[in-house]
């Protein structure tokens, strides 16, 4: 999304509404311009507290079909993950259908950290490490069906939601056409015949789906530790094995990663040829994402050109590869 796709607040608003929400005015803003899904601004509010207040776009936006309702599903996940040991920013407040606004916000405590991204620490196999026992014990949160129920995209199994899912993506190239390395048709085809190796996931988890370095937050006061994990609002309810997909984009997961040495140390996991197989449905779909999202978002030509080539040539080898799957050899 550009700028003119997301809702714009004047002062007066965001006084507004941090004063409904949290019984407090705001002495100063800075809006956050990193994200395209949601507007957001760091607050200073005058009884001392700093906080990040997250808005979704406007209600009459036409969204990826997945996109539907984002900030209810981020809201519950903070919830859920903070109970099973994830730090995360403290959720202050949660407004749905707000009157004044006619759409959904977050309030939520401002960390004082900085991104993994912009940190550069040296000590990144340490904390990948950390990564990986923080990745798993997100994904030891359960739910009752697979897929994104606030969006009504779900299924009773994980091949079915997970079907619908990337139906849903494909059938959003109607509105948005999309270039793909074959037609979206024969894109479900393929995910299709590949499908029953999802049959052996049997229980719903909480799935983060964009834990790159942007989302994680350090503490760098000393040596660095992760200080929390942000920006939940893509997660599912799935297959933990796809919580490794974005943290080696467009790369391959490796047993000599730290991060796999960490989840294991929380949760069992093994690479079986099968995993490999689901893990390249993952990817195939995330690119699919990469490339059909552009639609709506409209991303700056020069800054996307390398993430759209590279989800391109994934996708079209992913593809291939699941039609023709080589044994499941370790990376």
């Amino acid at each position: 999304m550009d700028s003119r796709t997301k809702r714009r607040l004047s002062p007066a608003e965001l006084d507004a509404l941090a004063r409904r929400a949290l019984g407090a005015g705001v002495v100063g803003h800075t809006e956050l311009t990193d994200g395209y899904a949601n507007a957001v601004w760091r607050l200073r509010l005058d009884d001392g507290r700093e906080v990040v207040c997250k808005l979704a776009p406007p209600p009459e936006l036409d969204q990826l079909s997945y996109e539907r309702n984002l900030l209810r599903m981020e809201a519950a996940a903070y919830e859920l993950v903070a109970a099973a040991g994830v730090p995360v920013a403290a959720l202050l407040r949660a407004g749905f259908d707000d009157p004044v606004l006619g759409g959904d916000y977050l309030m939520l405590s401002a960390l004082d950290g900085v991104s993994w991204n912009d940190a550069r620490p040296g000590n990144e196999d340490e904390l990948r490490r950390e990564l990986g026992r923080l990745m798993a014990r997100f994904n030891s949160v359960t739910g009752e069906v697979f897929g994104y129920p606030h969006a009504g995209i779900t299924g009773a199994t994980w091949r079915e939601a997970f079907l619908a899912m990337a139906g849903a993506l494909l059938g959003d190239t109607g509105r948005y056409p999309t270039p793909l390395p074959a037609p979206p048709g024969g894109i479900m085809e393929v995910l299709e015949a590949a499908s029953p190796v999802l049959d052996e996931v049997t229980t719903p988890r909480l799935v983060h789906f964009d834990i790159w370095k942007g989302n994680v937050f350090l503490d760098v006061s000393g040596t660095p530790r992760i200080q929390a994990i942000i920006d939940h609002e893509r997660a599912f309810w799935g297959d933990p094995l796809a919580e490794f997909v974005t943290p080696t984009i467009f790369g391959e997961l490796r047993e000599d990663d730290p991060m796999l040495a960490g989840y294991r140390e929380v949760r069992p996991l093994e690479l079986t040829a099968s995993a490999r197989t689901r893990l390249d449905l993952y990817r195939a779909y995330l690119s699919l994402i990469l490339l059909v999202e552009n639609g709506p978002r409209q991303y700056p030509e020069e800054e996307y050109a390398r993430i759209r080539d590279a989800a391109f040539s994934s996708l079209g080898e992913l593809l291939d590869r699941l039609v023709a799957p080589a044994p499941g050899a370790l990376a």
